[in-house]
Order: structure tokens, then sequence, then C-alpha cells
């Protein structure tokens, strides 16, 4: 493939990438506010769905499609860059693995907490203080990501 075309997947991939993972964390965190188990087990649902649909396939574009730049354009993967870009990626995967579980159990915690008709469990809140302070680190690093592939800095 020709080098712009995939120059191009790279850039539309990080932009699902980072829309997708923003509006997730939106609504995610906008049904937990509201407290309502229905919401949240329906928000979560939806959210386990766009996660499988929009972000694990930018993910697997991103990887592929950065190390056939990184090689296309013979740049070293010692380069400051590079290196860090590859750091914070797997910084990245670090934590939203873990989120990925933390969303199927916050969905499956505020269905049980809808099928008994009792109020969400502390381990519910738990789950969500988990997932919170798992997304700040991908989040930032993403934003860092950005800034290293505008700036090149050596």
């Amino acid at each position: 493939m020709d080098y712009l075309w995939i120059k191009w997947l790279h850039i539309l991939s990080s932009t699902v990438l980072f829309g997708t993972g923003l509006g997730i964390a939106y609504f995610m965190w906008m049904a937990h506010r509201r407290g309502d188990a229905r919401v949240i087990a329906e928000t979560a649902r939806n959210v386990v769905v766009a996660d499988a649909l929009f972000t694990m396939p930018a993910v697997l574009v991103q990887f592929l499609s950065g190390i056939w730049l990184t090689q296309r354009l013979g740049i070293a993967w010692s380069t400051f860059w590079i290196k860090w870009a590859l750091i914070l990626f797997v910084l990245i995967g670090a934590c939203w693995l873990p989120v990925l579980w933390l969303q199927l159990r916050a969905r499956n915690l505020a269905r049980a907490a809808v099928a008994s008709g009792l109020p969400l469990s502390t381990h519910y809140q738990r789950v969500m203080r988990w997932w919170f302070w798992l997304g700040w680190p991908a989040f930032l690093s993403v934003i860092l990501i950005f800034w290293l592939m505008v700036m090149k800095p050596s």
C-alpha cells in the first residue's frame, strides 16, 4: 500500500481511538453519576459493544500502521519520540485491558442490582473507582502520544 494511505489510516485510527475513548468515558461516567442501576447497566452494555466495534480495531490499526510507517521511513526504534510513543502505547494498553474487564463487571453488578431490586453495591463503587483512576493515565498518555507524533522531539 502507498505511504500516504497508511499514514491516513494511522491518523484516522488515532482519531477513532481518542474520540471513542473520550465518548465512552463521558457516557459511562455520566451514567455512574446518576446512580440509576438500569441506566448504568444499559450504558455499560453499549460501552462494551463500542469498545469491541471501534476501540479494539483502532488499537490494532494504530499498532500495525505505526510499525509499517516506522519501518517504511527507516526510523530507528530507539528514536526518542518513537520509543516514548511505544512506551506510552503499552501503558495505555496496561490501563485499558483492566478497564474493559471493569466495564463488564460494572455492567454485571448493575444488572444484578436491577434484578434484585437492591441498590448498587459497595463492590460496584470500588469497580468504578478503579475504572476512573485507570482512565486518567491512559487519557493523558494518548494526549502525549499526539504531542510526540506532531512535535517529534529529539
